[in-house]
């Protein structure tokens, strides 16, 4: 069912969908993991939480890299411990959904880079069997793109690419970078500036942070689990016993099965490296192809980075970076901040990471599943400035039959128009919710989000996202 548009003379016109705006990818993504895992306690928590999600992807390889913080050795020993605990569970998980991939494939994809610090990594006689193997996973008779989030250093991408680009021609070079999406959890070595210099076509995400300098605290990626914000005393941005030790010891590690018991005590930063594949996650609200668009990993606009302060060297390409949101904290203030654009959904990700370890050790009856967002009419619509349009998700249902709340939330900081008047959305916490299209110069884009949450326990959230085209 198509939604209505409503001329102020009572004709009545459908809305009309726009072409090529994909909410969800049909096909799983495929993903290699780059990971400086055990440096610190955060890889292996962001390992064990992508492990629930893993029939989401088909996961082409787990790589134990180094980084600035662990220069001259890597541990696939953690990455495979952590991966048959997975094993044990697995046969729980696939009570809940299906697709959860053999515990023998994801150790064959699992993989050592040379135990090398940054660029001391790059060049001749430093392959390993990780740069190798991300060779071999993108050279695959396979259109689809290789997602890379990267949780240590980049040397190991470097190193295969810079193989890459000595042996092929620089129309093959052009082919095979064309098939990479990197997320780097900052530069924690000095080889991501090579790559963004070398191959300036290639997509990349980061945040600033230095490789030798520190300079984290002002990276999007510590929004996954941070709300202290030093230049405003006694903000609280996100509830942060959503994120400490307590609420983990007792809904991830505690009493839940082997796989939330290798999910380590945090010592510095809950799960630092998760936001790299947040935006991987199919739960309505990502766009993977649009990281301006935002996801449970934050929101990230294209800037040329000489014109940002947080950056060391100096980039020569326009690169996917941080950007602010205004969201309201748990104070009730609002706050303008990169790191909100992760902090914002924290109840929505927590709870859905507490429900899925729950997956590992209860039956489906015991456990809670996320409700299924349908939206009665196209996600992209067109209407003239002044019309009233109408947003529904009336469609939307519950698995385990639980009642569901909505919300429509405009996210002002995604489209186009920047107009003076917000929309007034009529019944906003309700299925079926109106607005009135702005008044507009010339054609522009608004992003509506539908957040739909049962009342199981733990509540569970997802969503559709609404782009409205509005014409003069």
């Amino acid at each position: 069912m198509k939604s209505l548009v409503f001329f102020s003379f009572f004709l009545l016109l459908a809305v009309r969908p726009e072409a090529g705006f994909a909410q969800q990818s049909q096909q799983k993504l495929r993903v290699l993991v780059l990971t400086d895992i055990e440096n610190e306690p955060d890889d292996a928590q962001s390992l064990v939480r992508f492990l629930t999600y893993v029939n989401q992807w088909d996961v082409e390889g787990l790589v134990a890299t180094t980084s600035v913080h662990q220069q001259n050795r890597v541990a696939p020993q953690r990455i495979r411990r952590i991966v048959e605990a997975y094993g044990k569970v697995r046969n729980n998980l696939l009570l809940h959904e299906k697709g959860y991939p053999e515990t023998a494939h994801l150790l064959s994809v699992v993989k050592a880079a040379i135990p090398k610090y940054g660029m001391d990594a790059v060049g001749p006689g430093n392959d390993s069997e990780g740069s190798e193997h991300i060779i071999a996973v993108v050279d695959k008779p396979d259109d689809r793109p290789v997602w890379i989030p990267i949780w240590g250093g980049a040397n190991c991408l470097a190193q295969a690419l810079w193989k890459v680009r000595q042996t092929r021609t620089p129309e093959a070079v052009d082919k095979f970078v064309a098939k990479l999406r990197v997320y780097a959890i900052s530069d924690q070595d000095d080889s991501g500036p090579w790559l963004r210099r070398t191959f300036p076509q290639l997509f990349y995400i980061v945040s600033p942070g230095f490789h030798d300098k520190g300079g984290y605290e002002h990276s999007t990626w510590r929004g996954i689990s941070g709300d202290v914000f030093p230049y405003a005393p006694g903000f609280a941005g996100s509830d942060s016993n959503l994120v400490n030790n307590a609420w983990l010891d007792t809904h991830i590690r505690k009493n839940h099965g082997p796989l939330g018991a290798e999910h380590p005590h945090t010592e510095y930063i809950m799960e630092g490296d998760t936001p790299s594949f947040f935006g991987l996650i199919m739960n309505g609200l990502s766009d993977p192809e649009h990281p301006n668009y935002g996801s449970w990993g934050g929101r990230y606009e294209l800037y040329t980075p000489r014109t940002r302060k947080w950056f060391l060297e100096p980039e020569t390409r326009p690169i996917w970076t941080d950007v602010e949101d205004q969201v309201q904290g748990t104070n009730g203030g609002w706050y303008e901040s990169n790191k909100a654009t992760i902090w914002r959904w924290r109840q929505a990700y927590q709870n859905d990471f507490a429900a899925r370890i729950d997956w590992t050790v209860k039956s489906y009856r015991e456990a809670n599943h996320p409700p299924v967002v349908k939206l009665a009419h196209a996600n992209e619509l067109r209407a003239k400035s002044g019309q009233n349009v109408t947003l529904s998700g009336a469609g939307s249902s519950d698995p385990d039959g639980n009642e569901l709340s909505y919300e429509w939330i405009y996210y002002p900081e995604v489209g186009s128009y920047s107009g003076s008047r917000l929309p007034v959305l009529t019944n906003r916490q309700q299925a079926v919710a109106t607005l009135v299209a702005p008044r507009v110069q010339k054609p522009e884009t608004m992003h509506f989000i539908l957040a739909v949450t049962d009342k199981g326990t733990p509540a569970l959230t997802r969503y559709q996202r609404v782009i409205l085209t509005v014409f003069p």
